[in-house]
């Protein structure tokens, strides 16, 4: 039972799903080291575009697990990012879990970056979009017990002056349930000053405050799986209300997975609606997957887009995780 709770404890906070590898196990501690590299040759669907090497992940993560006593571990977290070419500490958290679930603190991602049940790699198009996921100062909660689960975050940016203004807030949550092969969960998202480039209607980067849930499903039938989401997002600005977008969105997905093969056909679908005009946009994709080993994938995919002026999209990648 023990083992068990150590790794949903350090699983569930980081988010971490690379391979990874025990670097240290005596006496109650144990030290867990993981880190993926991909590269993809891509060329995207806006028109502008040219085929190129895309740097996609770069990652590294060191988590530990330290017995405090029979009920109570305490957990910490630190991982880096090195996509851009400069390498950043996207996690550093540290907690107590134990039978109640898992409660960190510090650098790490909110439940948002979980959202969404697209098989895709790059190439679904527009879809869900709670705009930030991670930051510095978030207290987040977690609890699975194998059949349920739930958790919530909260997101905090203040600088430890009482006076600042326009301090981003973001609350989230999740709420599921696991009924054999059957996977049901909604995610929720409430923000504020959240600040946002998204739509032309922002000028270019503004304030907006963003609320809005995704429900999704996933149902594995051998070899096949499938899965479903439909969200609504509402973006508005922090300090002039009237300028607001609400978005409707929509996926569709499904795989099979042939020996260490896994097909995948996948549909997006966007709808946002700026002062009730609505611009309608949806995409389809295709991959395919080869396992070279359990560390090992390589990949290719191609998708459309009845964007305006896009173009027909393509990439091919490798990704290794150690």
């Amino acid at each position: 039972m023990k083992k068990t709770l150590l790794a949903l404890a350090v699983i569930s906070a980081s988010g971490t799903a690379n391979a990874g590898i025990t670097l240290y196990e005596t006496e109650g501690v144990k030290v867990d080291f993981a880190g993926a590299a991909e590269i993809q040759y891509i060329q995207e669907y806006a028109a502008d575009s040219e085929a190129h090497f895309r740097l996609d992940d770069g990652d590294l993560s060191l988590n530990t697990t330290i017995a405090v006593s029979e009920k109570l571990n305490a957990v910490a977290g630190i991982a880096f990012e090195m996509e851009s070419g400069d390498v950043t500490s996207d996690e550093l958290w540290v907690g107590l879990g134990g039978d109640f679930g898992t409660l960190t603190f510090g650098r790490q991602n909110l439940f948002a970056d979980d959202s969404g049940i697209g098989k895709d790699y790059e190439l679904a198009g527009e879809g869900i979009d709670f705009v930030q996921d991670n930051g510095d100062q978030v207290a987040k909660y977690v609890f699975d017990n194998g059949q349920f689960y739930l958790g919530a975050a909260a997101l905090l940016e203040s600088d430890g002056k009482s006076t600042t203004e326009n301090q981003t807030t973001i609350y989230d949550g999740r709420i599921g349930a696991r009924f054999n092969d059957l996977d049901a969960r909604v995610y929720f998202y409430s923000g504020d000053s959240v600040h946002s480039n998204k739509f032309d209607i922002f000028n270019g980067g503004m304030d907006v405050n963003i609320d809005g849930y995704n429900a999704e499903v996933e149902y594995v039938f051998n070899d096949f799986a499938f899965a479903a989401s439909f969200g609504q997002v509402e973006y508005q600005g922090s300090i002039d209300k009237s300028i607001k977008v609400e978005v409707d969105t929509a996926a569709l997905a499904g795989s099979y997975v042939m020996n260490k093969t896994t097909y995948v056909l996948g549909y997006t679908y966007w709808n946002p609606k700026e002062n009730s005009v609505d611009d309608k946009t949806s995409a389809v994709y295709a991959n395919v997957t080869q396992q070279l080993h359990s560390n090992v994938i390589v990949y290719a995919e191609v998708g459309y887009s009845d964007m305006d002026d896009s173009e027909f999209a393509y990439l091919a990648g490798m990704e290794v995780r150690f």
